[in-house]
């Protein structure tokens, strides 16, 4: 065989992966078709979180006046700014390249497709193979109707181009990319609309997470339209206009100038040659693993999005350290929580079970809460809009969840993914010492009240 191991794609899941069999002493090689790093760290994780960066810094100045300070009006330099996005991207990029060279792992450019349980296809050579993992990653949903043509309609990788600021701007979809892109271009200057079909904004949250971060979007001047839809639009000389539908079948014409398709994610399975190898997909596209990230043929792995949700990174990374070990011999097994974070101002971010899922698995809830409104850290910061919420077993004190609105909510969540990853109970987490003033006193204080012991905030209720 070429290798030992050959991964297709370079995005986090298939670098991790690639990396890790190397360091096993694995021959590897990566197949990638576009740029190195994928989605994530091109057209993804990195790029948005640079502009949210700057949507923060244009936040804070303009927030600024509350506390005695004042900048005047900022002036935003778009092309700096996308020189400046597309710099952190190329510093990304590069470090893998580097990694790659550093731990002896191939870089193959070129569209890989399976020729057969052990071949692949990469343009007009052929490449053998023990084992592989397929670490393709997904693409944005389309919703007819309303198809990408990088100018008034984009997906998210159209999101990122920002030539101009447009003055009105509609998000669908209010999960995570639709917020995160609202955040920015509220920032910008625009006028932002966020639509979403379902009865919340991140409807996979806990309820009180979601419901505080929408009052604290709305408070920063973003529309949330919820249990509404997007039928239909049509350019106009003033932009698109755009007929929204209610669950009642109600409709209203709005008018914007750029629209934000942000409704989900498909898996990049088609095109591999998959059935060539022998290896299954579902209905949906997205290949079926056990818990060693092998599918039903046993030298082919899949990770990250191809392999089902959630789609994250860093869920997508641990899969690929979990299958590059198991090719290696090495006994690995996938068995975590996956924390999830939005990344708006302020962020959401969860793990483990929602209040309601831990009722639907059959627990009896006990539930605690710290309100930010009552935090001094983040008074003194100006922060008043926010919440930590805590979900345990009232049998067993368990904690099964974590659920924060807050600034730096997605460093905050760590600390509880690692409660719940140690089997830590919600006494356990009232009675660990944390830093005054902090934000994360707040998960000391849910904790505290959980139990009935809140210092700051009245025990209102034990469940």
């Amino acid at each position: 065989m070429d290798y030992d191991l050959i991964v297709i794609g370079s995005g986090p899941g298939g670098y991790h992966a690639a990396i890790r069999a190397a360091q096993l002493g694995v021959r590897t090689a990566v197949v990638e078709k576009g740029a190195v790093g994928g989605v994530c760290l091109n057209v993804g994780c990195i790029p948005t979180k640079a502009l949210l960066h700057v949507a923060h810094e244009l936040d804070g100045a303009h927030d600024a006046s509350s506390f005695g300070v004042s900048f005047g009006e900022p002036k935003i330099d778009l092309e700096a700014m996308a020189s400046w996005k597309d710099g952190v991207v190329a510093k990304m990029t590069g470090g893998v390249k580097m990694l790659f060279k550093g731990n002896k792992v191939d870089l193959i450019e070129g569209e890989a497709r399976f020729a057969g349980a052990h071949e692949l296809t990469v343009g007009d050579r052929t490449v053998t193979f023990d084992k592989a993992i397929v670490a393709s990653g997904s693409s944005p949903i389309e919703v007819p109707g309303f198809e990408p043509d990088g100018d008034r309609i984009v997906d998210s990788t159209g999101a990122l181009k920002v030539p101009e600021v447009p003055k009105r701007f509609l998000a669908i979809g209010g999960s995570a990319i639709g917020l995160e892109f609202a955040d920015v271009y509220a920032a910008l200057g625009a006028e932002v609309t966020v639509v979403e079909m379902m009865d919340r904004i991140v409807p996979t949250a806990d309820r009180d997470a979601s419901k505080a971060l929408h009052k604290a979007l709305e408070a920063r001047g973003v529309t949330i339209r919820t249990g509404t839809k997007a039928a239909s639009q049509k350019a106009t000389k003033d932009g698109t206009e755009v007929v929204l539908e209610d669950a009642d079948g109600a409709q209203e014409t709005i008018a914007v100038d750029k629209i934000l398709v942000a409704v989900g994610r498909r898996p990049n399975s088609g095109g591999l040659g998959l059935d060539a190898a022998g290896v299954e997909t579902d209905e949906r596209g997205f290949v079926p693993v056990d818990a060693h990230l092998r599918t039903n043929v046993p030298h082919v792995y899949a990770i990250g999005d191809v392999a089902g949700g959630p789609l994250l990174a860093h869920k997508a990374m641990k899969e690929g350290l979990v299958a590059a070990e198991h090719a290696a011999g090495r006994p690995a097994a996938y068995d975590t929580v996956v924390p999830s974070v939005i990344y708006t101002n302020p962020e959401l971010a969860a793990v483990g079970m929602t209040e309601a899922e831990a009722k639907e698995a059959g627990y009896e809830v006990r539930v605690g809460t710290f309100p930010l409104a009552a935090s001094g850290r983040a008074a003194s910061l100006g922060v008043d809009a926010g919440i930590v919420k805590l979900v345990g077993d009232a049998a067993t004190d368990v904690l099964l969840g974590a659920h924060i609105v807050a600034p730096g909510a997605g460093d905050l969540i760590a600390e509880a993914t690692l409660a719940i990853e140690m089997g830590a109970t919600l006494e356990d987490v009232a009675l660990t010492q944390h830093p005054h003033p902090t934000l994360s006193e707040g998960i000391m204080e849910a904790a505290e009240h959980a139990h009935g012991q809140a210092i700051h905030i009245a025990n209102r209720r034990k469940r």
